[in-house]
């Protein structure tokens, strides 16, 4: 079985893909470019690295090929043993080409050294976007037309005249209102065009919560269930906001109180978001009224607690 379509279809989805036993691929966000010379606009795209330290199994790996090809976590397991053997065996004698993420060889030291190549764009944001070539601008020509032009045109003088400038008072009260008006209709403008972003964020995070949290929640686990007495506890009152930092889901709600308790523990102020349409009860660090709070909250938890949080926007 070749792994490297499970490896390739993770990387949209995170930030770290571990292979057991070989390495890590590693993702970065490089931000729109525009080549001046070519008059090129690259769009953003998530650059690959690779890490041959990071070996250990987080198991993410093994429970998505577990989950696509319908078999348990052991056999998983084993399949990508099979697939490392083979690479290594691969890079004694030639480069290891992994399909849409890049090339790996042995170099003098014995250390692994990783050339990429995407072809393929694992930034969803940038999903549909390609690089633009734009035609130059000739401005130079057209100035130099213009001056052609301007030479050529008589020149005609008038005797002066005195002139009434009292049309300029009327002309700034206008101007004035002009402004007011412009400004009293961009605040009105913004407020509709963050009550549609809002309206749009929502319909796409419908859209995508549910395979996010199927591929994140409804991986078969390889250990055996335990069952536990937990006593239901009331959620935290926060003033709730349609921006909600989500930590788990959880097909036993009793669970669900328990992460609650425990974020609690930590400091955070949880939210239970209820139960979803997959039947999950979903818990959140904390819901949030605005974006830049949310994202603010999100970064501080993706540095210092948990990298798989996700954004949720959501009134409840």
């Amino acid at each position: 079985m070749k792994i490297e379509k499970y490896i390739s279809s993770l990387l949209y989805r995170y930030q770290c893909v571990t292979v057991p036993g070989f390495g890590a691929f590693l993702t970065e966000i490089k931000p729109a470019q525009i080549d001046a010379d070519s008059n090129t606009f690259y769009p953003p795209k998530k650059l690959i690295s690779f890490n041959a330290n990071l070996k250990n199994n987080d198991g993410l790996l093994a429970n998505h090929i577990a989950l696509q090809e319908k078999i348990s976590y052991e056999q998983a397991v084993y399949k990508i043993e099979q697939a490392v053997d083979r690479w290594h065996t691969t890079l004694q004698v030639e480069t290891l080409l992994i399909k849409n993420i890049g090339g790996l060889t042995t170099n003098s030291e014995g250390n692994l050294v990783f050339t990429p190549d995407t072809p393929v764009n694992y930034l969803t944001d940038a999903f549909g976007l390609s690089t633009i070539v734009s035609p130059v601008v000739k401005r130079e020509e057209y100035k130099a037309r213009v001056e052609e032009l301007e030479e050529q045109a008589p020149l005609v003088f008038t005797p002066e005249r005195k002139r009434d400038y009292s049309y300029l008072k009327y002309a700034a009260v206008f101007t004035a209102m002009m402004f007011a008006g412009a400004a009293g209709y961009k605040v009105y403008n913004d407020r509709e065009v963050e009550a549609q972003t809002l309206l749009v964020e929502k319909a796409v995070q419908e859209k995508v919560q549910g395979r996010i949290q199927q591929a994140t929640f409804l991986i078969d686990n390889p250990l055996p269930a335990v069952q536990l007495n937990v006593k239901a506890v009331k959620a935290p009152d926060v003033k709730a906001g349609p921006y909600h930092i989500v930590a788990g889901a959880f097909e036993n709600e009793a669970n669900a109180m328990k992460a609650m308790r425990q974020l609690s523990a930590k400091g955070f102020q949880p939210t239970s978001l209820g139960k979803t349409r997959y039947g999950l009860y979903a818990v959140a660090y904390g819901s949030y009224a605005s974006r830049a709070e949310a994202r603010k909250a999100i970064a501080d938890i993706h540095k210092k607690h948990d990298r798989e949080a996700w954004l949720l926007i959501k009134e409840l």
